[in-house]
């Protein structure tokens, strides 16, 4: 076993393992819920409160199953769109979200604070130091470990991955789903810099707020030039791994984050809870979700497209290697 695959391997364990604290909070915040004794969130009655930390729960299954489907025997049988969408959604969530746990970190170690600036859930601001600084935990050793036991298991399921050049993708939806994406990282961007078009409550905008805003467009951006670099018929100079690893990382936020938050600002906008207020307007807020969301699909639709241009002699090698079972450009295969 290589060093590399064996560092995947432990970082798919220690993946798993780092999410079942996350897991066991939130099903203790149900029960407690249920039973009267632990608090329900702001902005949230019992049963909104109880159908998000449900669906949390369900989520943190998906994740620890996944972490152990990149290390054990029969995550190699699992059909491999199951398995993609999974690691695209879950990398898109958590290995995006490592820069901003590093700075957020640093941030409150400067102003000596005692517990973690603003979790990545964002599901109640009062929870003890303690409970927070364990979901942070469990929310980057999940981003590191995906970010190291995903590219051994893809190497693994399929050797070709990650082969090609820049330029040998199509371009079907490849152009709107990157102009799209552009413009939504434009639009954050614009906002973390303090821009007020579009923003109702300026002073609900937080620090955090702003880093995170910063965060999603740099990934936005960041992963609309990747894809456009990818189905350009001249090479680029970025080698074609950084290409896509941008690509997977920025389309994965978009759809992963703003299809979270596109549910979560519909309610507020239409049940308008006392306690809770966004900064920026409800319905532009909404509209630019769904947009990252689309943009996403896009992006990822243009990533896993057979490749337009390749010689009549590695046609004739990918038909008898894959024949029957629909081959993509990075080696996927419907099985």
């Amino acid at each position: 076993m290589e060093a590399w695959d064996r560092v995947g391997r432990w970082s798919g364990y220690g993946a798993a393992l780092a999410l079942a604290p996350y897991a066991l909070i939130k099903v203790s915040w149900v029960v407690g819920a249920l039973l009267g004794v632990a608090p329900v969130g702001g902005g949230f009655d019992l049963a909104g409160w109880l159908l998000l930390n449900t669906v949390t729960i369900g989520m943190a299954g998906i994740g620890i199953a996944l972490g152990l489907a990149l290390v054990r025997p029969w995550g190699m049988r699992i059909p491999a769109w199951l398995v993609a969408f999974c690691a695209w959604v879950g990398s898109g969530f958590l290995v995006s979200i490592l820069p901003y746990a590093v700075v957020s970190t640093l941030w409150d170690a400067a102003r000596g604070d005692s517990a973690p600036g603003g979790s990545p859930d964002g599901d109640d601001p009062v929870m003890p130091g303690w409970e927070a600084a364990l979901i942070q935990f469990s929310f980057v050793s999940m981003g590191v470990g995906l970010a190291l036991a995903l590219p051994a298991y893809l190497r693994r399921r399929w050797p070709e991955a990650f082969t090609g050049r820049a330029g040998d993708r199509p371009r079907t939806v490849a152009s709107w789903a990157a102009g799209v994406a552009a413009a939504v990282g434009l639009v954050w961007l614009y906002w973390a810099a303090g821009g007020t078009a579009g923003v109702a409550h300026s002073a609900e905008r937080s620090a955090d707020g702003r880093l995170l805003t910063v965060l999603g467009a740099f990934w936005a951006l960041a992963g609309a030039g990747a894809v456009r670099a990818l189905v350009r018929t001249r090479p680029a100079p970025v080698p074609h791994r950084l290409l896509l690893a941008a690509g997977w990382l920025g389309s994965g936020s978009l759809f992963a984050w703003s299809g979270w938050k596109l549910p979560l600002t519909v309610f507020v906008a239409l049940a308008r809870p006392a306690d809770v207020t966004l900064a920026e307007n409800p319905a532009v807020a909404a509209v630019l979700h769904l947009a990252a969301v689309v943009a996403g699909l896009g992006m990822l639709r243009t990533l896993v497209s057979p490749a337009r241009t390749c010689t009549s002699s590695s046609r004739r090698t990918r038909r008898s290697r894959g024949a029957g079972r629909g081959r993509y450009w990075w080696g996927w295969s419907r099985r």
